[in-house]
């Protein structure tokens, strides 16, 4: 499993960036208690006193109702820790980044590797209009290759008629822009013949699914008419290759040195791991993982769908020739350059947001104006986080960096509580076991 190490370190870098936004560099963070972290964010301004009275409540935070109105057979709440990844300078904009994950030190990791890529000038990022695909397989067509061309002729009536399903989409900038279609299994013994008709939507800041479904099943009787054949499957694709998100960030060597190593060295060995993960899909489906590591969690913090963006980035490193990794890194004379592309279907409106509580919380804290500048924050922490496991696999190895965090852990769940956690934690680690049975054994005094 792909882990993720790193410090915040502390330095003298806080206060309002040039941009009036106050400043994502909170130099010993980590090291206060929630209750002070949640104090701090009221006092730069980022959350109200109610807001942060609601993140400390834990029964009132995520009310029952609300559970009970957002999916089925609802018995509880499960929670999981909100955390705030530091640090960010992105396209020149700093950003606290709300991330929702359960895995020790990825948190940390990000922040230590974004105060580098900070140093450094920043990441830079470029995202794709917000265009996704509804999918109408249609089969049974007399002439499948007349009935594509029939189709494509048809192109502005079926617009027309996708659009009109979706007239406060049309009315926001958004709404079917064209119309693409293909033949498939044609000649083929073992599949059916099947003309598909790809619907291209500007969904705007919305992720879009629902209303994908909605246009791609209301102009399915047109689509009937205009083929001869029967209209099956209507459903968006999850492959968004229209919304790609381009990151990259370009590290002198001298940032890099770290514990005892040269930047140099460091820059080398997250070179070599980046080319091992081009070249081998075993090791680029846990170099992928531990980009996901990222975007995935702050997915979670913003009431996107983790699934539909794993599913459609995957399909995207699959696509041509083998299976490749999301983000590589080379060196350029003495600076490591980092590049990340990948699909995230994202949207800052409909579906939990409009729901959950702590969500609204969560958007005031990341202070996004859409959907494509929430795709560009999560481009940027995957790069940053891809980066923290590369850097730590290329030099002292994934697991010391993971060890007090998950040594901390470990005396949680043996019943530590308070200062006792850090104590049997640092016990755990010296004796190089750590394991629940030895935690409970220090905790019980033998």
């Amino acid at each position: 499993m792909e882990k993720k190490v790193g410090l915040i370190e502390a330095d003298e870098d806080q206060g309002k960036c040039a941009n009036d936004r106050p400043s994502s560099r909170l130099p010993g963070y980590f090291k206060r208690s929630p209750k002070e972290r949640v104090a701090l964010l009221v006092e730069q301004g980022r959350i109200t006193a109610q807001d942060a009275e609601l993140l400390q409540s834990h029964a009132d935070s995520f009310p029952m109702s609300v559970a009970d109105s957002m999916i089925e057979n609802v018995i509880g709440t499960y929670g999981l820790p909100l955390a705030l990844g530091l640090n960010f300078v992105i396209n020149g904009r700093d950003y606290v980044v709300p991330m929702v994950v359960e895995e020790p030190s990825i948190v940390a990791a990000v922040s230590h590797t974004a105060r580098i890529v900070r140093d450094a000038g920043g990441f830079e990022v470029e995202t794709d209009p917000s265009l996704m695909i509804g999918q109408v397989q249609v089969v049974g067509c007399a002439d499948p290759e007349a009935a594509a061309e029939r189709l494509r002729q048809s192109a502005p009536k079926l617009i027309e008629a996708a659009n009109a399903l979706q007239p406060n989409l049309v009315a926001r900038g958004g709404g079917a822009r064209s119309i693409e279609v293909r033949v498939l299994g044609e000649g083929s013994s073992r599949y059916t013949t099947m003309v598909v008709l790809h619907l291209v939507i500007d969904t705007c800041d919305a992720m879009g699914a629902n209303l994908i479904n909605t246009m791609a099943e209301g102009i399915a009787p047109l689509v009937e008419e205009i083929s001869g054949g029967a209209v099956h499957l209507r459903i968006l694709s999850n492959l968004a290759d229209r919304r790609m998100v381009r990151a990259q960030c370009r590290i002198p060597h001298r940032l890099l040195a770290w514990r005892g190593f040269e930047g140099h060295r460091v820059a080398q060995g997250v070179a070599m791991a980046s080319e091992f993960a081009e070249l081998d899909p075993y090791r680029a489906a846990t170099h992928n993982k531990g980009v996901m590591n990222g975007i995935d969690a702050v997915a979670l913090a913003t009431g996107n769908d983790w699934r539909a963006i794993e599913a459609g980035a995957h399909a995207y490193c699959a696509m041509g020739q083998g299976y490749r990794p999301m983000a590589t890194w080379h060196n350029e004379g003495d600076a490591l350059v980092g590049r990340l592309e990948l699909p995230l279907q994202v949207g800052t409106v409909g579906g939990p947001i409009r729901l959950h509580p702590v969500l609204k919380v969560a958007y005031k804290l990341l202070d996004i104006e859409s959907a494509s500048e929430l795709g560009a924050v999560m481009g940027a922490v995957g790069l940053a986080q891809n980066l923290a496991a590369l850097k730590a696999l290329a030099t002292e190895g994934i697991q010391r960096g993971h060890m007090s965090l998950h040594a901390r852990s470990v005396a949680a769940t043996a019943g530590a509580r308070g200062d006792e956690i850090e104590r049997v934690a640092q016990q755990l680690i010296s004796e190089g076991e750590i394991k629940v049975h030895r935690a409970r054994q220090i905790l019980e005094g033998s």
